[in-house]
């Protein structure tokens, strides 16, 4: 998830065809190894083994397909690289166009998986969809299906998205920044996506990426009418986390194409 740098283009020029190869595939990675777990065998790892999953994943998909692309298989990184300067309109229009079509094949492989156990009911068990309120993971239910105690609400599903996405931004460009040390810059691009989902998962199930929830919410019941929030403020943490990376490196380093 590091950016499409100036240096990657000196040293060897990608194609847009290249790029949404990268983008779909680490897409695609990153949302069937992840969210996977979490469906296969949240019950088994827990949410450490969750977030462990999410950031061991991006981790090796930084050093697997960041020469390439940069890996950013997250439509809120690439809004980050467009606010600074670094893609055209055009350019954030490929990566995004990849990472959807990564994510949602993704969505539709585990989905086909997780049906095919027979214990399996899509209205209990869901698909690991993002959400608030009565689909926040800390609301409970009655006993025999009573009352539905509400978890998290709204707000706070908003904050949290808006500042670990921030986080989670800020924490990439610094890390792949030239005066940085970028060949460790997947350890720490992964840890801190780890620690992130550590944090947030009792809240919403940690978004923090668009795609990711795009790729499951179909497949829940009550996740598509609550997905328009993990598609905003994700994108506005995105470019907070840029602004303020910005703001404190303070170096006009954006492409000149």
């Amino acid at each position: 998830m590091s950016p499409t740098s100036k240096e990657y283009a000196e040293v060897e020029p990608v194609s847009d065809l290249e790029i949404f190869g990268a983008e779909a595939i680490g897409t695609f990675i990153l949302v069937f190894s992840a969210v996977g777990t979490a469906v296969f065998a949240g019950d088994k790892v827990g949410n450490l083994g969750v977030a462990m999953a999410f950031g061991l994943t991006l981790a090796f998909l930084v050093y697997s397909i960041g020469s390439i692309s940069g890996c950013h298989v997250n439509p809120a990184v690439t809004v980050g690289q467009f606010v600074l300067g670094r893609l055209s309109v055009a350019k954030a229009s490929v990566y995004i166009a990849a990472q959807v079509l990564g994510g949602l094949v993704a969505g539709a492989v585990i989905y086909l998986i997780a049906q095919s156990l027979p214990s399996y009911d899509r209205a209990e068990d869901g698909l690991a969809a993002n959400g608030w309120g009565e689909h926040s993971p800390s609301a409970t239910e009655g006993p025999l299906g009573g009352t539905i105690t509400h978890g998290y609400g709204i707000g706070a599903a908003m904050t949290v998205e808006i500042v670990f996405t921030a986080i989670l931004v800020f924490v990439i460009l610094a890390s792949t920044d030239r005066i940085s040390s970028v060949a460790l810059a997947g350890v720490s691009i992964g840890f801190a996506l780890a620690v992130i989902n550590l944090a947030s998962i009792p809240i919403d199930n940690t978004s923090v990426n668009p795609v990711r929830s795009l790729a499951v919410a179909p497949y829940q019941n009550g996740a598509l009418p609550q997905l328009w929030l993990f598609i905003v403020f994700p994108l506005i943490g995105g470019v907070v986390g840029a602004l303020v990376y910005r703001s404190l490196f303070a170096r006009d380093d954006r492409l000149q194409s």
